[in-house]
């Protein structure tokens, strides 16, 4: 029989505050692991409506020949493509160039030069985009996002009659070494997973690697430009369907991003770069994180506790949350490995001092663009295009 500490105590509070921490989790898992994959019988989409599908390009990245090839492939009756970069000098364009002619049966463009709104590059480059879309569906999507040949209707099924907004967290994938894996355990069983419990709250948060507007709605509200309200735009994109009385909602299988090879501090300064923004606009949501991972919690129980009986419970329930964990990777098909709950460690020991750093500094860098992530009354904006198209 396991000897616990006596009702009252600290230690008892810190034990059950442990043990209601692991029941909170592992509650988020089996929502996750319920939600991904299952798919709605109705939407609200109509039926074979046009798409405009804006792709903001920046350079060459390791896997841009399938992620942008993917972008000709897709099944959909009717839909446009329409890739926005900012340089002219950018060498991601011979690419382009040569797959546009490869595929000149899809409607595509190419819009050169961005517009200057403020600090966020990636806003920059998709408003002309946005403009030029012809449809009244528009889907913004990044240049990384490996998109399946159903992806539009991947995402139109997700719509419902109360829907602003439908978008995708990104699963990481193909990862190559240890650290691409632990990227994956930040992305994949961490992030998406408290995605998808959110929304199944009614708390669904915005996430910027794809997201499928109507345009009618947006431009009544300000249009692309209103995303400018905040530093990150998904955080904009959030908050502005929250106020329209409506919800943000996810794809039922989240699309996957291809990792390559990561270095650890490629790892750190990417989640270092994503803490800080959501602290800065949701701070109150972004205060629990601390907590969101079984290492520091149970770790600072057991030393609390100092006692051996309990140890060892915690222990058991740390091994219960991992196991937990292993499990949704299984059941979503993501990458997995026996490595994989040695990356759950390596990324729990990063993530308080990641949290730390995210209070403590208010600027950012994406891309080699450095960016103030101050709150927008205290950092004065820039506007005005920069390139002719």
């Amino acid at each position: 029989m396991v000897a616990l500490p006596e009702s009252g105590t600290l230690a008892s509070f810190v034990l059950w505050a442990a043990l209601a921490l692991v029941l909170v989790n592992l509650a988020s898992l089996a929502v996750a692991m319920l939600r991904i994959g299952r798919r709605r019988r109705s939407s609200a989409f109509p039926a074979n409506a046009p798409v405009s599908v804006v792709r903001p390009l920046r350079g060459l990245e390791a896997f841009s020949e399938e992620t942008l090839r993917a972008s000709f492939r897709l099944d959909h009756p009717a839909y446009e493509l329409i890739f926005c970069v900012a340089d002219a000098a950018d060498p991601i364009l011979p690419m382009l160039e040569r797959m546009r002619a490869e595929y000149p049966h899809i409607p595509s463009r190419l819009i050169l030069g961005d517009e200057r709104l403020g600090g966020n590059p990636k806003l920059n480059n998709c408003v002309r985009g946005w403009d030029a879309a012809a449809h009244d569906w528009v889907i913004l999507a990044d240049s990384n996002v490996m998109m399946p040949a159903d992806y539009i209707q991947q995402m139109q099924a997700a719509w419902r009659p109360d829907t602003g907004l439908v978008c995708s967290t990104p699963i990481g994938d193909r990862p190559d070494g240890f650290f691409a894996l632990v990227e994956c355990a930040f992305l994949n069983t961490l992030q998406a997973r408290w995605q998808y419990a959110g929304e199944a709250l009614g708390l669904g948060f915005a996430q910027g690697k794809s997201m499928l507007w109507n345009k009618p709605f947006l431009e009544t509200r300000g249009g692309i430009r209103a995303l400018n309200a905040e530093i990150a735009e998904d955080a904009a994109a959030t908050k502005l369907v929250r106020a329209a009385g409506c919800r943000v909602h996810l794809v039922a299988a989240p699309f996957r991003q291809p990792l390559g090879r990561r270095s650890l501090n490629e790892v750190w300064s990417r989640q270092v770069r994503w803490a800080r923004l959501r602290r800065v606009t949701f701070p109150l949501f972004f205060a629990p994180e601390i907590g969101i991972a079984p290492l520091l919690p149970l770790t600072l129980a057991a030393l609390a506790i100092s006692s051996a009986e309990a140890s060892a419970l915690l222990a058991g329930a740390g091994a219960l949350w991992y196991g937990a964990e292993y499990a949704l990777a299984v059941r979503a098909g993501w990458p997995r490995s026996p490595l994989l709950v040695p990356a759950f460690l390596v990324r729990d020991a990063l993530l308080p001092a990641v949290w730390v750093s995210a209070w403590g500094r208010t600027a950012i860098v994406w891309r080699g663009n450095p960016m103030d992530i101050r709150p927008r009354e205290a950092a004065p904006l820039e506007t005005g295009p920069t390139a002719a198209a």
